[in-house]
């Protein structure tokens, strides 16, 4: 049974024993609510969340560990002599050559006894092929073994799921509702199972993270394991090659990473910044209400679009009037396209935060330096930015993060070349435009030209949780003077 049908059928369980709950408690009373220790409604609740919570607990866990299991097994399967150069890209046929049986299943263009009596000769790789599944090489034997056992052990492990969270659900509604009495405090034990989901629901972005950081930290050990690291951190050529002889410094990404994000925040920053003080402080309330949502659409743009502008437009734009002319370079991908593209992009992240901010400064705090003699532009300059000074920090930082991050404007406007350069028209690359084209295909994991990505992504972490603490060195700084 697939997972989304167990889903729902663990939802209409619940809202059964919601009802059953509220008909429950009323019938041991007689009908009387003023005999109820809780409200009728919180028994339903009960049962409810007994039914619900437990079983799809189970099932969460069951959909994250099965996947593991079963390919473990299966990989346990295929001999040494047929993993050839990568056991991964063996795995990734078996897979395929799984999905096909399935869909063909499925389809109709064979039926499940077929499917499991198939052997590796033409009748197989036909159909796949007919079905439009791509192979990386033959369908070999042991592939095809390795398939029909992960069909197998998926479906065991499927209808095992569906038996067991269902039996949960059930045994949640009978327990809740064989608990119902006049005095059992279901308000209580409501209560207390939505403080323990608003708590699971709050360290949720914890486990992500420390998730995220533990899967880096690992495969980047492996990555340092192969490839010495102080070749990578202080490595000025960035070369890899699958072949061997790979040269895989950091720095060259670095550089490109950091030049583009600055010339992005040089163009962000001064004009969001502006635009926020001209909307809070000037502007009428009929400009503001056409200007703010007009510079909040450049954030609905996808980056893609961005990247295009810059490809087509600005690209040869700043070649052909100031590259060319200056003698700084003739290729329309430069450091300087992808900046100003994305500081474009960035724009609406510095204005509108720093526009709510800055219209959260107390009015008291603007009517006092008013009344002390203060100029308007004086009241904003040396008292309403001191104050917003936290959030506006935080919107540049958001914008920041942002930046480092940026991928496609990258891409399409700065290009790919990897090199140390101050000239601003010359085509440089980031780290995550590299992290991308390392995993791009059918690699092999167990090579360090791949592993590389996991070490690039590390550093953007590192990267990122620098910039953030010099923020809340900033913010604590200059907060100190308005407390």
């Amino acid at each position: 049974m697939p997972a989304p049908w167990i889903f729902l059928i663990v939802l209409a369980l619940a809202a059964a024993g919601y009802l059953a709950g509220r008909l429950r408690a009323l019938a041991v009373v007689g009908g009387d609510i003023r005999r109820l220790h809780s409200l009728p409604g919180y028994y339903g609740w009960q049962a409810a969340m007994l039914a619900a919570l437990p079983a799809l607990l189970v099932m969460g866990l069951w959909l994250l560990i099965q996947p593991v299991v079963v390919e473990s097994r299966v990989e346990g399967m295929i001999p040494e002599a047929a993993q050839g150069a990568s056991l991964s890209l063996v795995m990734t046929d078996v897979r395929r050559v799984a999905e096909g049986l399935d869909l063909a299943v499925s389809t109709g263009v064979m039926s499940a006894a077929e499917a499991t009596g198939l052997s590796a000769d033409g009748t197989i790789r036909a159909t796949l092929g007919k079905l439009g599944v791509a192979l990386g090489s033959g369908v070999t034997p042991e592939v095809l073994a390795a398939a029909k056992a992960l069909r197998t052990a998926e479906a065991t492990g499927r209808g095992a799921m569906a038996a067991v969270v269902l039996v949960l659900a059930l045994a949640g509604v009978a327990y809740a509702l064989w608990r119902i009495r006049a005095e059992y405090r279901a308000r209580n034990v409501v209560e207390a199972g939505v403080r323990g989901l608003l708590l699971l629901a709050s360290t949720i972005a914890i486990l992500t993270t420390a998730g995220i950081v533990l899967s880096m930290l690992f495969e980047t050990r492996h990555f340092f394991a192969q490839y010495p690291w102080w070749k990578f951190f202080f490595g000025a050529t960035w070369s890899p090659n699958f072949r061997g002889g790979s040269d895989l410094g950091i720095l060259p990404l670095l550089w490109g990473t950091l030049y583009i994000s600055f010339i992005a925040l040089v163009v962000s920053v001064p004009i969001g910044l502006f635009a926020a003080v001209y909307m809070s402080e000037y502007a009428g309330r009929k400009f503001r209400m056409v200007a703010k949502p007009a510079i909040e659409i450049l954030a609905g743009i996808p980056t893609i679009v961005y990247g295009l502008f810059a490809l087509i437009t600005v690209g040869p734009l700043l070649r052909d009037y100031f590259a060319q002319p200056l003698g700084l370079g003739a290729s329309g991908s430069s450091v300087m396209t992808a900046g100003l593209v994305m500081g474009v992009m960035l724009i609406p992240f510095v204005s509108s935060l720093s526009d709510d901010i800055i219209n959260a400064v107390p009015q008291s705090l603007r009517d006092g330096s008013l009344g002390l003699g203060a100029t308007r532009s004086e009241t904003i300059r040396q008292v309403v930015l001191p104050a917003a000074l936290p959030g506006i920090v935080g919107a540049v930082l958001l914008a920041a993060s942002r930046a480092i991050g940026e991928t496609m404007i990258v891409v399409l406007g700065a290009g790919a070349a990897a090199k140390l350069d101050l000239n601003p028209f010359e085509a440089m690359t980031t780290v995550t435009v590299k992290i991308v084209s390392q995993l791009t295909g059918d690699t092999d994991f167990a090579a360090p030209e791949t592993l590389v990505a996991f070490a690039l992504g590390l550093t953007l972490f590192v990267l990122t949780l620098g910039l953030n603490v010099l923020a809340l060195w900033i913010v604590r700084r200059y907060r100190e003077q308005y407390e």
